[in-house]
Order: structure tokens, then sequence, then C-alpha cells
């Protein structure tokens, strides 16, 4: 594994923030532009995946780190679940759809992995 010096080192944070670039772009088209609570919902989730990996990391300690990679997953699922919700209204095509959620879903199987990896070491 390469060695990781900084938050930004860290491949599902790298990913998220390709996420939330893209959630950001496509929240902010058409009609999904004027559902605020969606909307709002959509991009805290996938915000939320970035500073908790970046929070997480900062706490120096394995056993912090795997429980804000815990909330990271969990905004990764939230995110996942909000898409349907875009995708019932139409706010999103299903190809913007399967593109997010793919993206998403090696985001949630990375943050996995990296908690192992950190069980591992205790």
């Amino acid at each position: 594994m390469t060695k990781i010096i900084r938050f930004e080192d860290i491949k599902a944070w790298q990913k998220a923030r390709e996420l939330t670039n893209n959630i950001y772009q496509i929240s902010s088209k058409n009609e999904f532009e004027k559902d605020f609570t969606l909307k709002g919902q959509i991009r805290k989730a996938s915000i939320s995946i970035m500073l908790n990996t970046a929070e997480g990391f900062a706490r120096k300690t394995d056993k912090e780190f795997k429980q804000f990679l815990i909330y990271a997953h969990g905004s990764c699922v939230e995110v996942q679940s909000a898409l349907y919700v875009a995708l019932d209204q139409k706010y999103i095509s299903i190809k913007q759809f399967e593109n997010l959620y793919s993206i998403s879903a090696e985001i949630s199987k990375m943050i996995i992995n990296f908690s192992i990896y950190l069980s591992q070491r205790e």
C-alpha cells in the first residue's frame, strides 16, 4: 500500500471529490436545481464522504479513523439512496444514475477495504 502522508493521498477521498464535483454539476441543472431539499441533501452527503475521511485521517489513531470511515460509508449510501429519488423524479437519466451510482459503489468498496486494512493493523 502506498504511504499516506496527507488526507489528499487517500484514494477514497480522491474518488469522493470526483463524485462531489459530479453531484454539484448535475444538481445545478433543470428541475433538480429547483428541488432545494434533495439538492441540499445529496450535496451534503457527498461532501460528508470527503470530510469524514479527512477528519478520520486527522485523528491519528486507527480506531478513530475507522469510526469516521463508517460515517463516510453511511454518507456514501445516503448519496446512493438520493440518486434513486433523483431518478424517480426524472431529474437525472438512467445513464447519469448508473454512472454516479457506480462511482459511489466504488467509493463504498474503497472505504470498506480501508477499514479492514486498519482493523488488521490493530
